[in-house]
């Protein structure tokens, strides 16, 4: 009798307040970024907790762990195994794990963080253009073959050396880190004597006046496209929509207060990260007329195409939605 009074007593309670709330559910996602300028979305949202935040509003308890890489083969072959759930990278190595999941893990896109020019610079002043390069000569990547410099430099081979010629230069390239890229440059003591970077340490390294531009990316691709982005595995983005749509709002929230506090985004970047910019050098690549925030992906199908037609990776697409999920099916991409 007791025990039916306390149900009678817990319904009546139930229907006058609603529902007793449930336990919030704690997810650990573990997230991976490389080194740049171009991943301060991210940095931003490790900085000010804005994943946790969103999720909170979602319902969802996140802890978050956050990996350095040098490189997106090395994120990918993290996400294969099981040890990460969100790569952070340039567009080509995500293209490249897309092609060889799409019949078993399906990896693709989550949303992009920037488009940015990517330089190649050298210190030899007999190279002015990408045909003068030699024997001898070696430039610093972040992965051979695979990266989006090295996947550029193949399209800039084929578009100013000649059809057919797109593997021309892989001879001369090396796999390096941006940081090691840079000093190893600068320093002289090394057969590295030119870097395909990306922003800041392409603007550091004419800055000091040893090196200069040769080639600039967005010429390669006659115009902006994608620098950085995220991808993930099918199996976390359906188990997991409350997070992903956490993390899609923290993007937002992050790219929105980068252009609206470009000086306090600087500080906060500087802070996170090992630099000896200034703060005026770090807001001027902030506002570089060049440079978009934007998680709308941008001249993706150029890359893929060309990856796709000389052997690189066996799919293939005319439609960029194919490579991303649907959290940026709704923008004006391509």
């Amino acid at each position: 009798m007791k025990h039916f009074k306390l149900a009678a007593a817990l319904g009546t309670a139930i229907s006058v307040f609603g529902a007793l709330p449930s336990v919030a559910e704690t997810v650990n996602v573990r997230l991976a970024r490389q080194f740049g300028i171009g991943y301060m979305p991210l940095t931003l949202v490790q900085e000010q907790g804005l994943l946790e935040k969103h999720a909170k509003e979602a319902g969802v308890d996140v802890t978050t762990e956050w990996l350095r890489f040098t490189g997106g083969s090395g994120m990918n072959e993290a996400l294969l195994s099981g040890n990460l759930d969100i790569a952070a990278g340039g567009t080509t190595p995500m293209l490249t794990i897309w092609a060889r999941t799409q019949n078993n893990l399906t990896i693709k896109g989550v949303a992009a963080l920037s488009s940015m020019p990517l330089h190649l610079v050298t210190t030899d002043p007999e190279i002015e253009s990408i045909a003068d390069f030699s024997q001898g000569d070696k430039i610093a990547l972040p992965a051979v073959k695979t990266s989006i410099q090295a996947i550029t430099l193949q399209m800039a081979a084929e578009k100013y050396l000649g059809e057919g010629k797109h593997a021309d230069l892989d001879t001369y390239t090396v796999s390096m880190g941006h940081p090691d890229a840079q000093l190893t440059l600068l320093g002289g003591q090394s057969e590295i004597n030119a870097h395909f970077g990306s922003p800041p340490f392409q603007n550091q390294e004419v800055k000091d006046g040893q090196a200069r531009k040769i080639l600039d990316s967005y010429d390669v691709l006659d115009g902006p496209h994608t620098f950085t982005v995220l991808w993930a595995k099918n199996d976390f983005v359906e188990k997991n929509p409350q997070v992903v749509g956490a993390l899609m709002a923290a993007l937002e929230e992050s790219i929105a207060f980068i252009k609206e506090n470009p000086e306090e985004a600087a500080q906060i970047w500087a802070g996170a990260e090992s630099t000896n910019l200034t703060q005026e050098e770090i807001v001027a690549l902030i506002q570089d007329p060049q440079t978009k925030w934007t998680t709308t992906p941008e001249r993706l199908l150029p890359y893929v195409n060309f990856m796709a037609r000389v052997g690189l990776i066996a799919s293939d697409t005319d439609d960029w939605r194919d490579l991303f999920f649907d959290t940026v099916h709704d923008r004006d991409g391509s």
